[in-house]
């Protein structure tokens, strides 16, 4: 099978329009199906377009053959906004699809999406009241926005996901995305959760342990060593590379959402763009999974 963007966007609208095959809406269908739009909305993410005004221009001149109607700027953003659920249900089909969904080994992570860089902007900004301030260690710096918790395979499918404020403790959102997910944890055998110190708590070890999870993490300086770490900090890069793809590919930080609803769908559209590429790369067998290079141009 060919691996090009068009194949990928072909694949993924069988594969959603599968999946939400006789869905029907009160009214006239809109010309541009549903899942045609997520598949623009992922095009959109692979190829690197932050302004939507652009990418339609772009779409308009080149992607005519895949998506012979599209809609006007207001119209794409009004659409995009209400396709969250329908995003979140395609990133799970093409997880679930692929070979990396029985994998019993998890990592999970947190990274800052920014959504403000001025004080005027913070307190305008319709994200009031969900986004705050947080620091980013990794990059030495505080910023404004929300926090991405990333549950994972290590080949970078994403498994779970959540936005949070910065202010919330991380243990707390980890628990939180896996009981609200907790059929899905009964269904395998045992997990090991591979985490950094962020993460420490006896408190969740023994409730992970509970649901039979086994957390994998450094120890920290008032701790003697645990068992596992020598492997650690190499499975730990996995994690780091996943968010480098996310951000430095797909552009996370530069999502463009000034409401809550709107940030949420343009995160799950950058992860669906990921998912997508792992899942298609899975069914083509190449050698790099997590590769974006054939989709993006």
């Amino acid at each position: 099978m060919t691996q090009d963007l068009e194949t990928l966007l072909t694949a993924l609208y069988v594969k959603i329009d599968d999946r939400i095959g006789g869905r029907r809406r009160t009214g006239r269908p809109p010309t541009l199906s549903d899942s045609e739009l997520v598949c623009l909305a992922v095009a959109q993410a692979l190829l690197g377009h932050h302004s939507e005004a652009r990418w339609l221009r772009y779409a308009r001149r080149h992607l005519t053959g895949m998506f012979p109607y599209l809609p006007g700027q207001s119209g794409y953003n009004r659409r995009l906004k209400t396709a969250l659920p329908l995003v979140k249900e395609a990133i799970r089909a093409v997880a679930v699809d692929s070979d990396f969904w029985f994998d019993n080994h998890w990592i999970t992570d947190a990274t800052p999406v920014p959504c403000g860089m001025s004080r005027p902007t913070v307190k305008r900004s319709e994200m009031a009241g969900w986004a705050g301030y947080g620091y980013c260690a990794s990059h030495s710096r505080f910023y404004w926005g929300l926090k991405l918790y990333l549950v994972c395979t290590p080949t970078g499918m994403p498994v779970l996901w959540a936005l949070a404020n910065p202010k919330i403790g991380e243990r707390e959102v980890l628990a939180a995305m896996l009981d609200h997910d907790a059929a899905l944890i009964a269904e395998r055998d045992r997990i090991l959760l591979i985490a950094d110190k962020g993460f420490a708590s006896n408190d969740l070890e023994a409730a992970l342990s509970e649901q039979r999870i086994d957390l994998l993490r450094p120890h920290r300086k008032d701790e003697t060593a645990r068992n596992g770490e020598p492997m650690l900090k190499k499975v730990r890069q996995l994690i780091e590379s996943v968010n480098d793809t996310l951000k430095g590919q797909l552009d996370l930080e530069q999502h463009g959402g000034r409401t809550f609803e709107g940030v949420a769908v343009r995160v799950a559209q950058r992860l669906l763009a990921m998912a997508a590429a792992i899942w298609h790369n899975n069914k083509t067998a190449a050698p790099v999974t997590r590769s974006l290079i054939a989709y993006d141009h």
